[in-house]
């Protein structure tokens, strides 16, 4: 480990991690296999890649499938509470990548990292939030000539990146590993469903049933959020500001209301949206007693935490990441994980079976930038429907689940247009 450049936290935590690895291998299949192949095929040797992810057993099998594919390849955290320590070192010391990154790091030092990372002169990005490509077109401005392209896997990360392409300000080519399919259906819905509600169980040991339950955003991510809470015996609000979504959740037995009117009646808000301040002054000042406020978007703006802050008298930490303040009027506001993604900050994040198909799409997504190498312009591109396909068969080979196939004739006629009523 003393040749592999790092900056972690504790390298005698490696057994541990090693453990946790191999244990979220085992519900990677379609990764095990991707892995299997490209070692064979070698599709990345030599390719410097940068990473800004979050550093957690799921991401440390994509980054072993990656050196494995040949790759050269850097890890930095994409979110300062979202390491695990404990995958850190092992990924240094058995794996002998590169990683920067240390649960609890301040801006400073996570920026910091973000540099050390792309100190690597990557060809290749993956991010999880943008933070990564924003820092090369804001600060390291030199390293756009080489830059090949990258990937991006979170809402927010695209939403950001899609802005950049609009103003002309993108400088390479970007695949949204979010909106595939296999990512979004999945992982967004299942994944950040099931993990933020176990973020919030763990932080706050709170029984959900009967409570009033609120999620603001009604994305994929929010549907799975909302979704998991209902089945906990929650009484759900959606809070929603496109009529189309807030349509599709009245219309899937869900209250919707203005977030105003919700926060007076909530015992728990949860934000899901990718936007700033979506939780504000107003909605802090008519909120109840003892409401638990949680944040599942990538940034920790969604909730307008000075704002909070101004408000209150006193603030103390009852729990492992819940901060209770007691604001001028005596309520209580309990805030969640110093309002960072709930799901990573106060548990592990997604599932592994998940993940499978979100990290399988980054592997196939980097293969298929460098097959593409100077033929892609300099926007945010869909992940190719093929490998969308692809990783959708492969999950079902895993799973034991077999489904029909079209006939020579149904083929014929989904293709045809001249046969219509007999």
């Amino acid at each position: 480990m003393q040749d592999t450049p790092h900056d972690i936290r504790d390298p005698t935590l490696t057994e541990q991690g090693r453990n946790r690895i191999d244990w979220a291998l085992q519900e990677m299949p379609v990764l095990r296999e991707l892995g299997q192949r490209f070692a064979k095929q070698q599709p990345l040797q030599g390719i410097r890649i940068s990473a800004c992810l979050h550093i957690t057993t799921e991401t440390a099998n994509l980054a072993i499938t990656l050196k494995a594919a040949g790759a050269d390849l850097v890890l930095c955290a994409s979110n300062p509470l979202s390491t695990q320590d404990d995958v850190a070192a092992a990924l240094v010391k058995d794996h002998d990548i590169p990683v920067y990154a240390i649960r609890g790091e301040s801006t400073e030092v996570y920026y910091q990292h973000i540099n050390a990372a792309l100190g690597h002169r990557p060809v290749i990005s993956l991010d999880d939030g943008a933070d990564l490509v924003s820092e090369i077109h804001k600060s390291r401005t030199e390293l756009l000539a080489g830059m090949i392209g990258g990937t991006e896997e979170t809402t927010t990360g695209v939403i950001r990146l899609r802005a950049m392409a609009r103003d002309g300000a993108l400088k390479f080519p970007v695949i949204a590993v979010n909106d595939a399919m296999t990512k979004h259906l999945f992982d967004n819905r299942y994944g950040t469903g099931q993990s933020s509600l176990d973020g919030i169980i763990r932080a706050t040991n709170i029984l959900l049933a009967g409570k009033t339950f609120t999620v603001a955003g009604y994305g994929w991510c929010g549907r799975g959020i909302a979704m998991r809470a209902r089945g906990h015996g929650a009484h759900v609000i959606v809070c929603e500001v496109d009529a189309r979504k807030a349509l599709e959740a009245a219309m899937d037995g869900y209250r919707v209301m203005p977030l105003i009117e919700a926060a007076r009646i909530s015992d728990f808000m949860i934000t899901a949206t990718g936007d700033k301040h979506v939780i504000d002054r107003p909605h802090i000042a008519v909120m109840k007693d003892g409401c638990v406020l949680a944040n599942s978007g990538h940034f920790n703006v969604e909730i307008n935490i000075p704002a909070l802050e101004k408000m209150s008298m006193e603030k103390h930490r009852p729990r492992k990441d819940v901060d209770e303040y007691t604001l001028t009027d005596g309520r209580r506001i309990r805030l969640l994980a110093e309002g960072r993604l709930v799901n990573l900050a106060a548990a592990e994040g997604h599932p592994s079976s998940v993940m499978d198909m979100s990290f399988a799409n980054q592997v196939l997504s980097v293969v298929y930038l460098i097959h593409n190498r100077g033929k892609l312009d300099n926007r945010v591109h869909d992940v190719p429907v093929e490998l969308d396909e692809e990783i959708s068969v492969l999950k079902l080979k895993a799973m034991g689940i077999d489904i029909d196939q079209l006939t020579e004739l149904q083929n014929r006629y989904l293709s045809s247009w001249q046969e219509g009523t007999g």
